[in-house]
């Protein structure tokens, strides 16, 4: 079976890897004339980390990243309104990892080249287009860099994960349109600081309408680490106004952000200093796509972003993607036909990423803030008698549940005080 995957990002890189495993060969063309570490701090579930475990991936990931112990939500005066454990301190067989997006890109990219060859990723390559016959599929690349004729690949299936502009599904979808906008702004940096608590706990404080979110990535020695941390504000009516440009580099100004960020108080931590400290921050509009009817059209399917962008809400964007890199390399694996291979990958993961979608813009887990925020916008004096343990744990058990990450043993979730 001969695959050209579209895209050379986690979930591009990630399904290379996973069909290498089963015996099939794949090539990825990227647009970019490099793979490079762009982006800044995601996190990794432990659900899309066992299936890198599974590849042999754990040791490499250890070196670039950490393993995540717990996650504490805030309002914004700094109020605890939830906390809990996480990945192997709460019962998961495999870490979550906080980690730099480039970097997790960088180690998946390191493994394709290690086990395919150094032309099993070919760049400066963009998607033309696509045609299908009864024998196959031939996919159709531009040079990107040089713009030249570029080159022309045949290949059983053509899978695209080519992110939230994507080529195939703007050709399938013609008229969808721009992104989806709620008028929410990101800004997000990370600089090397001093580590908060253990060194190995999130922070997610603040309420309708804006957010904070800190976290390391890496130790840096000599008492530092690397600290990722995110804005988020409405800024504008989605309804109405564009939104700006989608990219991992678009640069901000710190000016910018720090009004926001001195919005929220971290408990024994200075928020407003360290992105003040931040070298250079970037701004991103936060965006997805409705959920579409069908991701697989012949021989020809979508995966990761390109199939179902979502708000990075609940750390799920990246770890979707990998479970979807799974989920498509079993299906090729088994069937006896490519195209209902698709098929039966669309039908596994389709429905669960459309709901995630649809979670999400209702805010996920972290929408137990916004409930403490609308019911005590002042603050208060103890939680449960704003929403009850009970409320709390429906909320964030329930998405975790829903997003496929529901401790193994859920007494150990709650960490002590």
């Amino acid at each position: 079976m001969r695959v050209v995957i579209v895209g050379a990002g986690i979930g591009g890189l990630a399904t290379a890897l996973m069909l290498h495993r089963r015996g099939i060969r794949a090539v990825i063309c990227e647009q970019s004339a490099e793979v490079r570490e762009v982006g800044v701090g995601i996190n990794t579930l432990p659900h899309a980390i066992r299936e890198l475990a599974d590849l042999g991936l754990l040791a490499a990931l250890d070196e670039v990243a950490i393993r995540t112990r717990e996650l504490r939500y805030y309002n914004r005066q700094g109020q605890e309104v939830w906390r809990e454990l996480r990945g192997m301190d709460a019962g998961h067989p495999v870490p979550q990892f906080s980690i730099h997006r480039g970097r997790l890109q960088a180690v998946l990219y390191a493994a394709v080249r290690e086990r395919l060859g150094a032309d099993a990723v070919q760049t400066g390559l963009a998607l033309a287009g696509f045609l299908e016959d009864e024998g196959g599929i031939t996919a159709h690349f531009t040079d990107s860099v040089r713009g030249d004729a570029g080159r022309t690949l045949r290949a059983d299936v053509l899978i695209c994960a080519d992110g939230i502009h994507s080529v195939a599904r703007r050709r399938f979808y013609p008229d969808e349109g721009a992104p989806c906008w709620d008028g929410v702004l990101m800004w997000r940096g990370a600089t090397e600081w001093t580590p908060w608590g253990d060194g190995r706990t999130m922070a997610i404080g603040g309420g309708m309408g804006a957010k904070c979110v800190l976290y390391p990535i890496a130790e840096a020695g000599n008492g530092r680490q690397l600290m990722n941390w995110v804005v988020l504000a409405k800024v504008a009516d989605g309804r109405v106004s564009p939104p700006p440009k989608e990219s991992w580099s678009r640069p901000a100004h710190r000016a910018t952000v720090l009004p926001y960020a001195r919005r929220f108080t971290i408990p024994d931590f200075d928020f407003p200093a360290l992105v003040e400290a931040t070298p250079q921050a970037f701004e991103y509009p936060m965006c997805d796509r409705n959920p579409l009817p069908r991701w697989t059209h012949g021989r020809v399917t979508l995966l990761g972003d390109a199939a179902h962008p979502m708000y990075p809400v609940g750390s799920n964007g990246a770890s979707q993607a990998i479970l979807d890199a799974r989920a498509l390399a079993d299906a090729l694996a088994r069937a006896e036909h490519p195209a209902q291979a698709l098929l039966a990958y669309e039908a596994e993961r389709r429905p669960k990423t459309a709901e995630i979608v649809l979670l999400n813009r209702k805010g996920g887990p972290e929408r137990v803030i916004d409930e403490v925020e609308k019911r005590a916008p002042a603050g208060f004096a103890s939680v449960d008698d704003v929403l009850s343990q009970a409320e709390r744990q429906a909320i964030v058990s329930g998405y975790a549940g829903k997003a496929g990450f529901a401790a193994a043993e859920p007494g150990l979730r709650v960490a002590a005080e």
